[in-house]
């Protein structure tokens, strides 16, 4: 089965999410749109808290795309997964790539990087890939599409713990329990106490308004990537 459901309706359904679901493992693909701000669809609309609602369940795998052709990569692979799975993706168009017509799955777990840079790391979760790597074309950062909330890549985020100075994580989703928190999470438990900065929504419930600005006002842009990280390295 398939549901394709918003994100902010799918927070009705989570006991059934849990027990109907993910309880008994069953191969069910939840195609979540409406994830992260809705512009002009309002506060009751956005899809704010899914991947920290989604984060905690047990057998579930979380995906991000950062694009479309991404999207239809990672609806192919939960589609195909033995398993219950998740693809959160956002209200509106993507950013234009060219589609690959084939359907094919990706490697579960492992994350792209798409810049090697010095010092600063970049790790960023589906929507926030583009910003992302523009500010780290501006701060010669690392930049990482992490693809996988659940599982983390967690031999990449090791290595570049090893290797950098900062991790900056960008997700369009509440800060409190997302996706950068799972990060810090698995720092903490390697005993790695790297500086980590974990950009995204505010504790609050944003109204309507133009997407991008709403983006801007959380600091969720490339200035806003660029202003945190000039915070900890003025240039």
């Amino acid at each position: 089965p398939v549901v394709a459901i918003y994100s902010t309706f799918l927070q009705r359904a989570y006991d059934q999410l849990i027990h109907d679901v993910a309880l008994q493992n069953l191969s069910v693909l939840f195609a979540i749109d409406r994830s992260g701000l809705v512009g002009a669809d309002g506060a009751t609309h956005a899809g704010s808290f899914d991947l920290s609602y989604l984060r905690c369940i047990p057998n579930l795998l979380i995906m991000a795309p950062a694009d479309e052709n991404e999207c239809r990569q990672m609806l192919t692979t939960g589609y195909e997964y033995e398993g219950p799975s998740a693809v959160r993706y956002p209200r509106g168009t993507g950013p234009g790539v060219s589609i690959d017509k084939s359907l094919k799955s990706i490697a579960i777990g492992q994350a792209q990087t798409i810049r090697q840079g010095e010092r600063i790391a970049l790790l960023a979760f589906g929507s926030m890939v583009a910003a992302a790597i523009e500010a780290g074309n501006e701060l010669n950062a690392t930049v990482v599409n992490m693809r996988f909330i659940k599982p983390l890549d967690n031999a990449l985020i090791a290595k570049i713990s090893e290797t950098h100075d900062l991790i900056v994580t960008i997700e369009e989703n509440t800060r409190m329990g997302g996706a950068g928190s799972g990060i810090a999470e698995y720092l903490l438990s390697i005993g790695n106490n790297i500086p980590i900065k974990i950009l995204g929504l505010p504790d609050s419930f944003l109204d309507h308004g133009e997407h991008q600005a709403m983006l801007n006002a959380s600091g969720l842009c490339s200035d806003g990537i660029i202003n945190t990280v000039r915070q900890h390295f003025p240039a």
